[in-house]
């Protein structure tokens, strides 16, 4: 079974600061990084989009920053600029809830404090602008009343504070994320695991596609013995090799091929399957599954990816699955695309969602994303699970 309180060690930890226009978000991030990597102004509105900041933390490993807009921003353009503020928290694994000491009404910050809590969102209160109202108990106690929370005063005109925000952050995590890797318990030392990668058109020219780097880095940390071929190589890998590989992964799209090559010792799975694992719920995955035996020519399916690229010949999300489900169900299937942050809010017209692996997407948002479709009673499931339905082997692979 599936553990929803793990992260692939592939993910950054993703730490979404929240609070008022003006209540100084940007001045932390830029204080955490120690680079002006927000725009600081006492403008309102200053920060519309969310910036996304990569960083190294020691004691928390690699991370995320999202430095958001107020949630108190109006008018037609805060609502869009509020909007994108919520997408940012359907990401953030800790929060940073802001209080201004300059302000005197927090309704709006325990407002949000009871969203990060209904989401299941550890978060970290920090009271800003200490030193521009010298007396902040009542803010503190309002903390400690609502939250049973101890808050982080910083100082404006003192902010350099990486080091103690670090310190509170790697408490709050310390038993809140356990990493799973990849192919945690699918292999063990000295085993010999054959990857079958077919280079796709659109991975980058020279490089190979995360998924399968993330795999490999993963195979060599559990001091696996890594072969990696094309598809036209595995009968002479095969060949090569004095005994069958304990495992083969594989690309999604050319499971019934790597099926019908592969040893009858052999376990076979694919580097969407294995992500998804760690992504996701993968048990809940394959029991969506299911729904595609009852699909119709009347049905909708709606088909959504993380990366955002142009499509190209034989590309496995807009063409690939959509030519194996309308060979099964029909020609009329009707089939919708979301590509990136685009999700639409309205799932219930689906009876299906089939999403990509993920590997652009932390786990927290993927499992927002499931719980989204779990709400609006919507059955979702996964690039390499919905093949190998497909493909009738579902019940041959390990996931």
């Amino acid at each position: 079974m599936s553990n929803l309180n793990v992260a692939p060690r592939s993910v950054r930890l993703h730490l979404g600061i929240f609070g008022k226009t003006n209540s100084g978000k940007s001045s932390l991030l830029n204080a955490i990084t120690t680079h002006s990597t927000s725009v600081v102004s006492p403008i309102k509105g200053t920060t519309t989009d969310p910036v996304y900041k990569a960083i190294e933390l020691n004691g928390l490993g690699p991370c995320i920053l999202i430095d958001t807009a107020g949630f108190d921003d109006e008018g037609e353009l805060g609502k869009l600029r509020v909007k994108k503020t919520h997408d940012a928290l359907k990401k953030t694994d800790i929060g940073i809830l802001l209080f201004d000491a300059t302000q005197e009404d927090f309704d709006k910050e325990i407002l949000w404090a009871k969203k990060l809590i209904k989401l299941d969102k550890p978060f970290l209160p920090v009271i800003s602008k200490v030193d521009l109202n010298c007396d902040v108990t009542h803010i503190e106690k309002l903390i400690q009343d609502k939250f049973n929370k101890k808050a982080l005063k910083i100082y404006a005109s003192k902010l350099d504070i990486q080091h103690l925000i670090r310190e509170e952050l790697i408490k709050i995590n310390k038993n809140k994320v356990k990493n799973k890797s990849i192919v945690e318990g699918l292999v063990k030392e000295d085993d010999v695991v054959m990857l079958v990668m077919p280079q796709q058109i659109n991975a980058p020219e020279g490089r190979l596609i995360l998924p399968q780097v993330q795999t490999i880095r993963d195979l060599l940390d559990h001091k696996a013995i890594v072969i990696s071929v094309g598809t036209d190589q595995i009968d002479s890998a095969l060949k090569a090799l004095k005994e069958p590989p304990s495992l083969i992964i594989t690309d999604s799209q050319v499971f019934p091929l790597v099926y019908k090559k592969k040893p009858k010792e052999s376990r076979l799975t694919s580097f969407s399957i294995l992500l998804s694992a760690v992504k996701g719920d993968v048990q809940k995955f394959a029991e969506a599954a299911k729904v595609i035996d009852s699909l119709t020519q009347d049905s909708k399916v709606l088909i959504a990816e993380a990366c955002t690229h142009a499509p190209l010949t034989e590309d496995i999300g807009r063409i690939q699955i959509p030519r194996l489900l309308r060979n099964k169900v029909g020609e009329k299937l009707q089939i919708d695309f979301a590509s990136g942050s685009d999700f639409p809010s309205n799932l219930n017209q689906y009876e299906l969602v089939i999403h990509c692996a993920g590997c652009m997407f932390n786990r927290t948002y993927m499992l927002n994303r499931l719980m989204e479709c779990e709400n609006q009673n919507v059955f979702m499931t996964n690039y390499g699970i919905c093949i190998a339905k497909l493909s009738n082997i579902l019940d041959k692979v390990d996931y």
